[in-house]
C-alpha cells in the first residue's frame, strides 16, 4: 500500500494554548486526532494521552504474539481499536481523579487504521473524519454532539445547527467518565481515496465542498495548509487540526 500523508496543527488566532494533538505513524498505517479540552493545560494532557495510548496498543496489537490466529482479523482490528479508545479513556480519567487541577479534562478522538486494503475508522466526539472519493466527500463520522443529536432527531434545522448556542456542547468525550461508548466501523480502500481526519476548529469554519475544493487544487500538503489557513481566515476562534490521507496504491 503506498501513502501520502501530511498533518497541521495551528493553536488558531483566539486561543493561549494548543490542546489539539495528532499522530502520524506510517509504519502502523495509524492516524489519530483528539481534541482537548479543560482548564490548566488539562485538554493538552487529555489528548496526549489519546494518542499515546492508542499508538501504544496498536503497536502491541498487530505483534503475532498478540493473538493465536484463529480470530477473524477484521474483529479483532475492531475489538483492538475499541479497547485501545476506551484505554485512553479510562487513563485521562484515572489522572484527572488523581490530579484534582486537572478535574474536568477531556478529549475527542478521530483515529483511522489502514490494513489489509480496509480503513478500521474509530471515534468519540465531535471531531470528524471525511472521505473523498470519486469527487464526493462523505462525513464518515457522527458527531457526539446535542446538536447533532438534535438535528438527527428533527428538532432544529440545519441552519439552526450552525448558530446554535450550544453547538459547542458535546455528549461524548474520553476522560469525563471511566469508560465510554466508541464507535467502530469499517469500509473497503480504493484507489485514490482521500480521508481527511480533522477537529472541529475546521469543521466549524469549513465547508466539505470547500475541503474538496483544495484536495482538487493542491497536493495534501499545501491542501492542509490552505484549509487551516480558511478557518484561521473566518475567525480562527478554536485550535484547527488537519491530517490528509492519500490512498496513491493498494498494492
Amino acid at each position: 500500500m503506498r501513502i501520502e500523508v501530511t498533518g497541521i496543527t495551528d493553536v488558531g488566532l483566539k486561543r493561549d494554548r494548543n490542546e489539539d494533538a495528532f499522530l502520524i505513524n506510517e509504519e502502523l498505517n495509524l492516524f489519530v486526532v483528539a481534541d482537548g479540552m479543560g482548564g490548566h493545560a488539562g485538554g493538552q494532557h487529555a489528548s496526549s494521552i489519546a494518542v499515546n495510548t492508542v499508538e501504544e496498543i496498536v503497536d502491541e496489537m498487530i505483534l503475532p504474539s498478540a493473538w493465536d490466529g484463529t480470530q477473524d482479523p477484521v474483529e479483532r482490528i475492531r475489538a483492538g481499536l475499541d479497547g485501545a479508545v476506551r484505554l485512553a479513556g479510562r487513563r485521562i480519567h484515572q489522572w484527572a481523579q488523581a490530579h484534582p487541577e486537572f478535574r474536568g479534562m477531556g478529549t475527542t478522538v478521530v483515529t483511522v487504521m489502514l490494513q489489509d486494503q480496509n480503513a478500521y475508522i474509530a471515534h468519540v466526539g465531535d471531531s470528524r473524519v471525511y472521505l473523498v472519493r470519486d469527487g464526493a466527500i462523505e462525513q464518515v463520522t457522527e458527531d457526539h454532539s446535542f446538536v447533532a443529536q438534535s438535528l438527527r432527531e428533527g428538532l432544529i434545522t440545519e441552519e439552526e445547527a450552525r448558530t446554535h448556542r450550544m453547538r459547542n456542547v458535546i455528549t461524548r468525550a474520553l476522560g469525563f467518565n471511566e469508560d465510554v461508548e466508541v464507535d467502530v466501523q469499517v469500509r473497503a480502500l480504493r484507489r485514490g481515496d482521500r480521508y481527511l481526519l480533522c477537529s472541529d476548529g475546521l469543521s466549524g469554519r469549513v465547508e466539505p465542498q470547500e475541503m474538496v475544493a483544495a484536495l482538487r487544487r493542491f497536493d495534501a500538503v499545501e491542501a492542509a495548509r490552505q484549509l487551516v489557513g480558511l478557518a484561521c481566515a473566518r475567525g480562527g476562534d478554536d485550535n484547527i487540526t488537519v491530517v490528509l490521507l492519500h490512498i496513491e496504491d493498494l498494492a
